[in-house]
């Protein structure tokens, strides 16, 4: 990250815990049911997912992107593939956006935006993640049941049928404790902008975006613009 900073490794570090915990179930669930968890290495169905992440998740990432790949080529050439990822991302989102404001039942829009495909730009040729240890908490629980809302949500390659019941994990719960952490952590730096810990955006804007005090409502520096990160 650029621009100077508070220190945000206790909020990271309690990420890191509720990391662990999503690591804890999936492996519970796995354990249960070896022959419906289908994960495997490159096996990449759920790298082609469209989600959003919260504040604090985003900023344990783009910090965890900066320091596997530093300046030079490499940086730069999974630079200009996540800004193309985000360009389509975006023109997506107001698709979506204009169907809610026209009336468009909310289920097919759901329906729209899980059938969505949109490879991420942490996807290597290889089909491998590259950064598949610091991945994202949705990451870490696609192979097994989840629910938002109340309705149950699976990887279309497990085992798992619908009508059946399996322990499933509340990922809007996850989410909850994930917005409660990004509360904390803007109130903590003390931002300018009251609403920053409600903002989600998708991988690919968290590897192009530059989380500098202007990005972060700090130092009386409140541009309010969206800063690209720099090769």
């Amino acid at each position: 990250m650029t621009g100077a900073l508070p220190d945000l490794t206790p909020f990271f570090e309690r990420y890191e815990r509720h990391a662990r915990e999503a690591d804890a179930l999936f492996e519970r669930i796995r354990s249960e049911f070896p022959d419906l968890v289908v994960c495997r290495e490159r096996c990449s169905g759920c790298c082609h997912a469209l989600f959003d992440l919260s504040l604090v998740e985003a900023l344990y990432l783009n910090a965890k992107f900066l320091e596997r790949f530093p300046a030079g080529a490499e940086r730069a050439a999974l630079l200009d593939l996540a800004d193309g990822v985000d360009r389509k991302t975006a023109v997506f989102k107001r698709k979506i956006f204009k169907d809610s404001q026209a009336g468009k039942d909310s289920n097919a829009i759901l329906s729209e935006v899980a059938a969505r495909r949109m490879r991420c730009p942490l996807l290597g040729e290889n089909e491998l993640c590259r950064l598949y240890d610091v991945r994202p908490i949705t990451c870490r629980l696609y192979g097994v049941p989840t629910a938002i809302g109340g309705k149950a949500h699976t990887c279309g390659l497990t085992g798992f049928r619908q009508g059946r019941a399996y322990p499933t994990v509340a990922l809007d719960k996850m989410q909850q404790r994930l917005t409660a952490l990004s509360e904390d952590l803007a109130r903590d730096i003390g931002s300018a902008y009251k609403e920053l810990s409600l903002v989600y955006v998708p991988v690919s804007s968290v590897l192009i975006t530059a989380y500098d005090a202007r990005y972060l409502g700090l130092g009386g520096n409140n541009g309010g613009d969206k800063a690209k990160a720099r090769p």
